[in-house]
Parts: structure tokens; sequence; C-alpha cells
């Protein structure tokens, strides 16, 4: 585990039946950057980044916005390490190409999200990259950086260096988008009175043209986030939308009713969408409020199993008889109700839609299998996506999300997962299933977002990272080996007496890996947990009353 993987591990080429032409093509050492970036994530080491030989060679093998991408990507193998993280992204900071710069910048983010840090470093370097003396590149990473590492913190401080460039009409409307995306995901689920009227303002007093470019969707996804999980407070705030004569205000709108509602799996509201995605739109109308909804079946519905099982079934009628843009999202959607959740079906299913004619349908799918099978290792996607590689050998695009895919299979080496619930499937984290939608909503326009210039959102996944194992420490936090039961979790809600929790189980030593289905529970009498779900960090106490037995 500890030694760092190449992207060839990865891709194992002579697996494949027809071997890829080993051109070095700046497309190529993209994905190869990606593929490190989350094979190796928060394990601090890697062979084409942190190598002293390797390091500044490998960001030149890119170029314009691959060389952020490259540069970025320190931040997700340095994850979670604030002081070793910050010293290794230092090299890069003062580098005279804007793009390293950027990427460097936006890198800070990414090692300090999740992580409480005295010092606040990540908001005193960020601070001077903001203001208004720095290129455009430099300011948009340092904006998205701000977002990722102050996620779900609601901090005052960092929505004064945000609020004026969202309302800045004359600064490019990118800026505004993201830092819109920025204030939503610092605001999740708040509500937050001071932010949705200046992000409301912005899209009044923008021009038609600049509310078509491709970023004007995270501007309306930075409004929605701000409502997530809120349900049914946000009804002022629609009726202002109207008012926006621009189709970005019914995106935003079923947006926000979607976020409302995330994980309820509230019935009423999948019946609402499912409407939306039945309409059969003219070429003229606008076709993203159909996709947010198809992403929204999938969200609502994320949170029990039977209206998961429900919505996959829905899925298929709307792959079926959906209009073109309903049928490209649809995978994405089934993403989202199986994230580092492989099961066979979905994986079947998803396989089935790789190979569709319309392109972005099969982008979205293969995008999907990464998503659905991420950090699990799992044997079987692995020989789906190297099959992929090969059908899509000729086609750069598809073999890059293919490439992508295979990289968030094996991310951190199969130790992490990317499902936003977590304490036995029961509570939902806003701020990972914000940085699981941030990719989405790219790929629902993935030719001109992920496939170009803006391969750097997928990034936004490092809120949803985390690792998914059981490690067991004393009162003194020092780690301890304690015997756990590990097997698939058994529904007993209800039942008399002290029902079996799990069935099939096998007993290991921590620390342990908890598959998406699985719970754990101590084998031994020795020690009593803290917590009554064994996951993540568990503190253990003695029992005072347990004896060994003697052996005879």
């Amino acid at each position: 585990l500890l030694d760092p993987k190449t992207p060839e591990d990865i891709y194992k080429s002579h697996l494949e039946s027809r071997t890829i032409d080993g051109l070095d093509s700046a497309r190529h050492n993209l994905a190869s950057t990606f593929v490190n970036a989350f094979v190796n994530a928060g394990y601090g080491t890697d062979k084409l980044m942190t190598a002293e030989s390797e390091g500044k060679e490998w960001v030149f093998k890119n170029k314009d916005m691959g060389m952020l991408s490259a540069s970025a990507s320190l931040g997700m193998i340095m994850l979670w390490d604030v002081e070793d993280g910050l010293l290794q992204v230092d090299k890069h900071l003062y580098s005279n190409d804007n793009w390293i710069k950027a990427g460097a910048v936006l890198s800070i983010g990414m090692l300090t999200s999740s992580v409480h840090d005295d010092t606040d470093s990540a908001k005193a370097m960020l601070v001077e990259y903001i203001s208004e003396n720095n290129p455009a590149i430099v300011k948009l990473a340092a904006i998205c950086a701000l977002g990722i590492a102050y996620a779900g913190t609601n901090r005052e401080d960092i929505l004064e260096m945000l609020l004026p460039i969202i309302s800045d009409t004359a600064i490019t409307i990118d800026l505004s988008s993201i830092a819109a995306l920025s204030a939503g995901l610092v605001c999740i689920g708040t509500g937050n009175g001071d932010v949705s009227p200046v992000i409301l303002q912005a899209m009044m007093e923008r021009m038609d043209s600049e509310l078509n470019h491709k970023y004007a969707r995270f501007m309306a996804l930075g409004l929605s986030l701000l409502f997530l999980g809120t349900q049914d407070t946000y009804d002022t705030i629609r009726e202002t939308l109207k008012a926006v004569t621009h189709p970005i205000g019914q995106q935003a709108s079923v947006l926000m009713q979607v976020c409302a509602y995330a994980g309820t799996g509230n019935v009423l509201e999948v019946q609402k969408m499912l409407h939306i995605c039945a309409e059969h739109l003219g070429e003229k109308e606008d076709q993203l409020p159909q996709a947010f909804a198809v992403l929204g079946v999938g969200m609502i519905a994320m949170g029990e199993n039977i209206g998961a099982e429900m919505a996959l079934r829905t899925f298929d009628h709307l792959m079926q008889y959906g209009e073109p843009y309903v049928r490209r999202t649809v995978p994405l959607a089934m993403a989202l109700v199986c994230a580092s959740n492989p099961l066979v079906n979905v994986l079947d299913t998803l396989n089935k839609f790789s190979h569709d004619n319309d392109k972005s349908v099969a982008s979205s799918a293969v995008f999907a299998m990464g998503i659905v099978g991420a950090g699990t290792n799992n044997a079987r996607l692995a020989q789906l996506l190297r099959q992929l590689a090969t059908y899509y050998h000729k086609d750069a695009d598809l073999l890059f999300i293919v490439r992508i895919a295979q990289g968030l299979l094996h991310m951190g080496k199969g130790t992490m997962t990317v499902n936003p619930y977590h304490h036995d499937r029961s509570l939902l984290s806003h701020t990972a299933l914000a940085g699981l939608l941030v990719p989405l909503v790219a790929m629902t326009n993935s030719e001109k977002l992920i496939m170009t210039d803006s391969h750097f959102l997928l990034y936004y996944l490092v809120r949803a990272m985390y690792p998914r194992f059981l490690i067991t420490f004393n009162e003194e936090l020092e780690n301890i080996s304690s015997s756990v039961r590990v097997g698939q979790a058994v529904d007993a809600v209800g039942q008399v007496g002290r029902p079996k929790t799990i069935t099939g189980f096998q007993t290991h030593e921590t620390p342990v890996l908890l598959a998406h289905s699985e719970r754990a529970e101590l084998a031994t009498e020795k020690y009593i947990p803290l917590t009554n779900v064994l996951e993540g960090f568990v503190i253990l106490t003695k029992n005072p009353d347990y004896e060994e037995e003697e052996e005879s």
C-alpha cells in the first residue's frame, strides 16, 4: 500500500487486447496527471509530482490548463497534510508561469479541505491571490480554493472576499460564477440571507450573452447549495427567480428544488422532477432544467434503499423514451444513487450505455462507472474499463474519460469512498454531496467543460473523499488492535430482543476496510466502544467486568 503507484500500474496496458500507441501526447499526459492524483491521494508520495527528478518536468509535459491541473495534483497527493503539503506546493507558487502558479494556489485549497487548522493557513495564503492585480486564471484558482477549503463553515470573513466578485459586473462571468459556487459551498445548507440576494442580483444584471456562458450553470448551483436539505424554505427566492428572463432562472429554480429535498426520499418531489423530464421541448428551448431534474430524481431518492431501487428502474424508462439531453444525464444520476457502491446490475447498465451512439451518453456513462466504483478497486469494473480503453483507442475525448474513470476506481489505492452518507448510511454530509455535484453538473456539458479546459473541476471531488476504514484507539488516543466482525448489514429496526445486525461475517483485526453495505461489530467483550456505530475512528474503553478465560 505504501509504494507509490504510477498511472501505468492502473491502466495495465499489457492486458488491453490492443496495444495503444505510446504517444506522449498532452492529452494522454493530462489523463495520467489525474489518475496519478486520485490513486496516490493522501499518501504524500508519488512518482510523477513529488519525485525530485520528475516534479518540474512532468508539469511541462502538459500545456496551459493541463499545467494548472498538473501542479494542482500536488494538493490531492498531499491531502490533509497541511505542513508538508504547503512545503511541497511552495516551489510552484513562485513560478513565472501563471498556469503553474494557479495550480499551486488551487492545491492549497485541496490539501486544507476537511482539516481544522489553527493557523488558518489557507486564508492567509489565498488572500493575496484573490486581489485585483493577479492574472484572471490565478484569481479563478484562488476562488475555487477558498470554496473547497472552507466548505460548510459559513464564515463571514470568507464571504467578504467572495461577495464583491459575484456582484462586480465588470469582471468576466466565469470568475463571478465560480465565486457564487464557492459562496454556496461556504454557506451550504444555511439559506444565508446575505448571499442569496447578491447572486440573484448578479443573474439579473448580467447580459443574456454572458449568461449563455458554459460557467453560468455554476452560479445557479451556488445559489441552490445555500438551500441544500432545507426543504420548503426557498419559496421567496424561487418567486424572485421568475423575474430573471434568461433561461438560467428556470435552471436555478429546478436545481434549488432538487437541492432542498436532497436525500429526503420525498416521493411527491420525485414526481415533480419526472414531470419536467417527460416534457417534449422544441429545438429552441433550454434543455438544462431537464438535465437537472434527472439528477434531482437521483439526489432525492439516494437516501433509502427502496427509493433508490425505484429510481434506478425509472432511469431505464427515461433512457428508452427520454429526450437526448435527458438520456445524457441519466448515467450521472445513477452515479449519484450508487456512489462507491458497485452493484452488478448498475455496472451492467452503465456498460451498455457506454457503447451508445451518442458520444455524450457514452462519456457520461464512463464517468459514472468511475464514480460508482470510486475507491473500491472492483476487479470486474477494472476489466470493463480496460475493454473500453481498447474500444475507444481512436477517440481521444472518450479515452480521456476512460482513464479518469480508471483513476477514480483505484482512488487512494482502494481505501477511500466518495459516498456522502456516513454513520451507518444514516447521515448525509452536505459538503460531500456538493463535492460530487460539481463534477456531475460539469459533465452535463462535458464537451465544453471537462473534455476541453475545465477539467480542474474534477478536483472538487476532494470534498467527497473520505477513508472507509475502521481504526480503533484507546482513551489516550493510541492505536490499538481489536478483533471485529465485518459482514453485510442487516436491517434490525423494530425487532424484539437483540437480533443479529450483520450476516455472513468474517473476523479481522483492526484496522479494517468497510465496503458500502458492510457493518462492523466488536468480536470481543474486552473493550466497550464509545460510539454505537463502528466506522472511521473509534475510541474503545476497557470493560471493567471482562475476565480473560483461563487456558486449561
